[in-house]
């Protein structure tokens, strides 16, 4: 079991900016969602965590050993698949992660050749192992993405917002790969997407402005809304008076009619109960 441990970690850039403000989580194998909208300090996260940048004060540990002051053992298990990464035109897929095998320093040719096999028939591009990848299609890059992420046998992996752009049939392919590696490793799932995180995690924290606002497992965080959301379709001209009165935590256009979503502990008069879902609790933190 791995295990990824951050204490009180703070990160403040030269300009003053608090990209990270006293941050605590724990992440043991399996899919861990970091949930936030653009601009919430993910990346600040995820690069502090991987060794890119250092915190301002504050501990990470992974598995026991102090990666703040060791960075290199982080970099030695860790894979990183980001939102969208380069190929070099006019090389094919065994090529491409054999020379990226050869950079992570996989040097035992036969070692090599078994694990981008291996690696290829578990996202299923072995037949397309002759392909220039620069003509592959989005879903078929990003796992292929998934592969040179676990080239090296990683014990903890990074994904940057891995469906954006994908299809319904695609996004769904490449989520029963990501949860099929987490059985073994962390895999951290960073995105703006609720839809990602409830497909695919079974614990999550919801972070904005540098903060952590709220973390635990989904079904238990959708439990603490139950009978508290509350939904109705009013005329435009009057959104600014219903905000005065309740804690709106969103509102959308249906068939061209304006509906909000609010919360409240009590049931509003002329509103209808909705069942919560993980949208909900995401606006409502947000909120």
């Amino acid at each position: 079991m791995n295990t990824l441990t951050i204490n009180n970690l703070k990160l403040t850039y030269k300009n003053g900016h608090q990209a990270i403000q006293n941050i605590s989580l724990e992440v043991k194998n399996g899919m861990f969602g970091l949930l936030g909208p653009n601009g919430a300090g993910k990346s600040s996260l995820m690069k502090t965590i991987v060794g890119l940048q250092k915190p301002t004060s504050g501990s990470i540990g992974f598995n026991d050993i102090d990666i703040v002051n060791n960075p290199d053992y982080i970099k030695k298990n860790l894979g990183f698949l980001p939102q969208d990464f380069g190929v070099y035109p006019k090389v094919n897929a065994y090529n491409l992660l054999n020379h990226i095998a050869i950079l992570k320093g996989l040097e035992n040719k036969e070692e090599r050749e078994t694990q981008i096999r291996s690696l290829l028939e578990k996202v299923n591009l072995w037949d397309y192992r002759n392909k220039e990848v620069y003509t592959f299609s989005g879903g078929m890059k990003q796992r292929f993405g998934v592969a040179q992420a676990l080239l090296g046998k990683p014990k903890i992996v990074i994904v940057d917002e891995p469906t954006a752009g994908l299809d319904p049939e695609e996004r769904n392919r490449f989520n029963m790969l990501l949860s099929d590696i987490s059985n073994e490793v962390i895999v951290i799932l960073s995105t703006h997407l609720v839809e990602d995180v409830k497909n695919l995690c079974s614990e999550m924290t919801i972070m904005n402005k540098g903060q952590i606002l709220k973390t635990g497992k989904p079904k238990a965080l959708i439990s603490e809304l139950e009978h508290k959301i509350w939904s109705k379709s009013i005329n435009n001209d009057e959104l600014e008076q219903y905000q005065s009165k309740y804690q709106i935590i969103s509102k959308q256009l249906i068939e061209r009619v304006l509906h909000i979503t609010i919360f409240s502990k009590t049931k509003p008069e002329g509103f209808d109960a909705v069942t919560p879902l993980l949208e909900h609790v995401y606006f409502k933190t947000l909120a």
